[in-house]
């Protein structure tokens, strides 16, 4: 009786299947990891279009656009005071966070709120691209030991230093002011971008509820050379804080706890002796951004930078198109 032998697989034939199908793997892999982003940007996309029609709305109720932080002086190289809730805790009824809203003392600082409120982290305050979720910011002395939560956006507050924010004006700055200040056009002012945020728990860049640099506030850093209206200064070209910036300039922040390790991570910081920071995002290639019109578009790290100083200033009158830069 004769027994017909089983097939099977060799050795050679099993390892040479397991190369084809690491190699169908490391092919497939690029695929699924661009798809994945490209749902976290568009996901970030809507969160800032949620925040530009929250300003919008807030503009609708009080006829002006929420101040970019409710602060008794402009921050400086000393942390600012007064009561320094920012704008993003002033448009919290405007993104269907009443409830959170509510448990906001202002009648004291945002240092002293005996509800944690600035600890709990907003979902439409968050880019998926970063892990800002799960993160905070506290410090010894810059907030008495309160914990603040992170997330990832920030108006432009100027076009030169956060600080100077009162005479070189972006669209939103500490003495709240409505669309009819925005003279260059609501669709040629940047209103808002992306920030990143670190793990390091004493860097402040994303706390949600401060109006500081780098937490809810940017600043370009190009300079102007007359005081009585923005005149871009040509000096400044080439150290400015063009979208995810590496240098020279570094962000200019209070607390910069790990320089060497921000370098590393590409967010550079220095410890502030003028203000200023870059937007900053994980999407390749730039960072979105919602104009004051409230449309999003997309701003490429290689965006001419006196076009950028422009766009942010809301009353150089100087015409740039905002199409022409921002994709």
């Amino acid at each position: 009786m004769r027994h017909r032998l089983r097939g099977a697989f060799t050795l050679v034939e099993l390892l040479v299947v397991i190369a084809i199908i690491g190699i169908l793997v490391s092919l497939l892999l690029p695929a699924v990891q661009a798809a994945r982003e490209a749902a976290r940007r568009m996901q970030c996309q809507n969160n800032l279009k949620q925040i530009g029609l929250a300003c919008h709305n807030y503009h609708d109720v009080f006829r002006q656009l929420p101040s970019s932080g409710i602060m008794a002086t402009l921050p400086s190289a000393a942390a600012p005071t007064g009561q320094q809730f920012s704008w993003l805790v002033l448009i919290l009824n405007q993104v269907e966070q009443g409830p959170l809203h509510d448990q906001f003392d202002f009648r004291v600082s945002v240092f002293a709120q005996p509800n944690e409120p600035q600890a709990v982290p907003i979902a439409t305050y968050i880019c998926p691209s970063d892990a800002a979720k799960n993160r905070e910011f506290t410090h010894p002395t810059l907030t008495n030991g309160k914990r603040f939560a992170k997330a990832n956006y920030a108006a432009f507050v100027s076009p030169f230093h956060t600080d100077l924010q009162d005479t070189y004006r972006g669209a939103l700055v500490r003495v709240r002011q409505n669309f009819a200040a925005l003279t260059d056009g609501t669709s040629n002012t940047l209103l808002a971008s992306e920030v990143l945020t670190l793990g390091h728990e004493q860097d402040q860049r994303g706390a949600w509820a401060l109006p500081w640099t780098g937490t809810t506030q940017l600043a370009f850093d190009l300079h102007s050379l007359t005081t009585g209206g923005y005149t871009v200064d040509p000096a400044s070209i080439g150290n400015t804080h063009s979208p995810n910036n590496q240098g020279p300039n570094l962000d200019q922040l209070y607390s910069c706890p790990d320089p060497a390790g921000a370098q590393l991570l590409k967010m550079p910081c220095a410890t502030a002796a003028w203000l200023s920071a870059a937007p900053r995002s994980r999407h390749p290639g730039g960072v979105n951004v919602v104009v004051a019109d409230g449309h999003i578009g997309f701003l490429p790290n290689s965006v001419d930078q006196v076009a950028m100083a422009h766009l942010i200033s809301i009353n150089d009158s100087v015409p740039v198109s905002i199409s022409e830069h921002v994709k």
